[in-house]
């Protein structure tokens, strides 16, 4: 029965046994139940009264790899029992948005879509806010940072942007599939960022 189990009586729509389909049907009374509610309910298309049962799902935890940027970490995620999850799908945990890029079932199989009640591990990466890895050389010095911005923010090679308080030019982009010296990518896409001191050749 669709609707909420704190709402006015009215017309709702559930399976009507008789019928054998679903059917707007007539609320006559709720008797709360534990944690949920029974409905008795008449069928406005045949006239049949029956009880329906309304229980919140169960929630159950899933074991979830958040991968932010270069670090990642092992976390156990309440989801409804009757929740389908699916690869692609964005969801929010720790003020944070979570991209799901793996699920595996059982025997390490990966689903693209799977109940979580038959999920044995899944996988995921941070979506709103990215962690790009930088690489600052002067002279034959090197040192290492980390940048947090958005993930459609755009770096392009050649330009000067300003870290730790200093402005340091793109020297190369790194992305999966190796460096550039030229073009523009998005942090999303990127792996490292190489920077040069603005004088520098």
């Amino acid at each position: 029965m669709t609707g909420s189990p704190d709402e006015d009586t009215g017309p709702q729509i559930a399976e009507c046994m008789n019928c054998a389909k679903s059917t707007e049907h007539e609320v006559l009374r709720k008797t709360p139940r534990g944690s949920g509610v029974d409905v008795l309910a008449r069928c406005v298309e045949c006239g049949k009264v029956q009880t329906v049962v309304i229980r919140p799902p169960r929630a159950v935890r899933v074991g979830f790899t958040l991968s932010e940027g270069a670090s990642s970490k092992g976390v156990e995620i309440e989801v409804d029992e009757d929740e389908v999850l699916a690869v692609g799908e964005v969801f929010e945990w720790g003020s944070a948005h979570w991209e799901i890029t793996r699920i595996d079932s059982d025997g390490s199989r990966p689903r693209k879509s799977l109940s979580a009640t038959e999920i044995i591990a899944a996988w995921a990466v941070r979506r709103d806010r990215v962690i790009v890895r930088i690489t600052m050389t002067e002279g034959e010095d090197s040192s290492s940072s980390t940048m947090e911005c958005d993930p459609e923010q755009e770096f392009s090679c050649g330009n000067v942007i300003e870290v730790e308080g200093r402005p340091w030019r793109i020297r190369a982009l790194h992305t999966g599939k190796g460096r550039t010296l030229r073009g523009t990518r998005a942090a999303s896409d990127l792996r490292r960022i190489y920077l040069h001191p603005i004088d520098s050749n």
